[in-house]
């Protein structure tokens, strides 16, 4: 017992730690320190911490995929092109631009994945308030919150719906009976509410006809590149074939295309990638190997085995709205691995574990650490000089997120 007290101890600390950030580490900092630890103390095994962390290496390889795509963007003048698209499709009105990168949010997250709203969508976003002499922060606020309100559309759309299915995603067809009416509430409920928390920040004009250049033709494959990859995520999702190496793959092809072009070197690509987002995933999948070893799973297993066969749609609502806040105490990857566990160990009914996915991917919207969409979202908006702190995020997710969250599981409990 006095093992599990220090491991859990640990893990607490550490997720405190990617949470608070003391002393302005960042957040992997944290997270891997504490995996570190743990190993250092005999608490986990090394072989089983290896194997904690190769079980994160189809998300590994699926951020690497959308980082080199999103630099390579972001380098091409891609966003500064969508931008200006953007800020003219406005006709000088905040309001009306604020839904433009929604709807754009929507699709991104839909067909590419939430990772990919906050990796690939946020710095195009900056561009456009830039361009628009609007302000960022309403703007920017909409890539994290549409990136985990749209992230159960499809399920490509959020890698922690192949965390918590494992090898049995459902059918496209089934997925969208089950999913596309919560998931349209998702969507319509968090903008309704997120729009009326930023109206103040809205109010006024916005610059219009900004000049609007072609594309270039190294934009155009940078562009290209991101295509491609959606289809191709589509095209793997349905063979049930995991997502990760194809999308590392098209980003690697993209980025050596570009950089054969320019004849240029690599490195200076590489070394603006936020690569600390990939020790924080492992030092995560760690931590929640070390809850599993002192008995925590088998203990939720229990629980939910028992409420299922007692009161099915209340251990179904309840299920989903604990994982939620969950996920924004431990993150929504290691929150879908323990959920994803404690299904199978009960084998729960379908209605619970379809609660559970709505859960872990629209609960992170309560706060910046909830995800690891909205922690990479935080990094991409703090390299353009943008900061959000805790408290700044959780005063408005606090009124975003229950409203939807409420309206998509009760939609998917009463489908049937």
């Amino acid at each position: 017992m006095s093992h599990n007290l220090l491991a859990w101890g640990i893990c607490a600390l550490s997720v405190a730690g990617v949470i608070f950030r003391p002393f302005k580490w960042p957040e992997a900092v944290w997270a891997a320190s504490g995996a570190l630890l743990i190993v250092l103390l005999g608490l986990l095994p090394v072989s089983d911490a290896l194997g904690a962390v190769w079980k994160g290496m189809d998300v590994y390889l699926f951020l690497i995929g959308m980082m080199l795509l999103s630099e390579a963007g972001r380098r091409e003048g891609l966003f500064d092109w969508v931008a200006a698209l953007a800020v003219n499709h406005a006709r000088a009105s905040p309001r009306r631009l604020f839904l433009l990168v929604y709807i754009v949010g929507t699709v991104v997250t839909t067909f590419l994945s939430n990772d990919a709203t906050a990796v690939v969508l946020t710095p195009a976003v900056f561009a456009v308030a830039r361009k628009a002499d609007a302000r960022a922060l309403p703007l920017v606020f909409v890539c994290a919150f549409i990136a985990n309100a749209a992230s159960f559309v499809l399920p490509i759309s959020n890698p922690a719906n192949l965390v918590l299915y494992g090898n049995h995603i459902p059918a496209l067809s089934a997925w969208l009976a089950r999913f596309a009416l919560p998931s349209l509430l998702s969507i319509v409920v968090t903008y309704a509410v997120l729009r009326w928390t930023q109206r103040r920040q809205l109010e006024g004009r916005c610059n219009e006809n900004l000049p609007h250049e072609p594309l270039s033709v190294s934009g155009r494959v940078a562009l290209g590149g991101i295509g491609i990859t959606a289809v191709s995520l589509l095209v793997v999702s349905a063979l049930d074939v995991q997502l990760g190496l194809p999308t590392a793959i098209l980003g690697v092809l993209t980025t050596a295309v570009l950089q054969i072009r320019r004849g240029t070197s690599p490195w200076p690509l590489l070394k603006d990638i936020s690569w600390g987002v990939l020790p924080l995933v492992a030092g995560l999948f760690v931590l929640v190997e070390m809850l599993n070893r002192t008995g925590v799973i088998r203990m939720l297993a229990a629980i939910v085995n028992n409420g299922a066969k007692h009161a099915e749609i209340g251990t179904a609502a309840l299920s989903g709205v604990t994982i939620a806040i969950i996920s924004n105490v431990l993150n929504n990857l290691p929150a879908g691995l323990i959920a994803s566990s404690t299904v199978a160990l009960a084998r729960s009914p379908q209605r619970v574990i379809d609660a559970l996915l709505i859960g872990v991917d629209l609960g992170p919207n309560l706060s910046i650490t909830g995800s690891l969409a909205t922690i990479l979202w935080l990094t991409a908006i703090r390299r353009e000089g943008q900061d959000v702190g805790f408290w700044t995020f959780f005063k408005v997710g606090m009124l975003v997120m229950p409203p939807a969250l409420l309206f998509a599981i009760t939609a998917r409990i009463f489908i049937g």
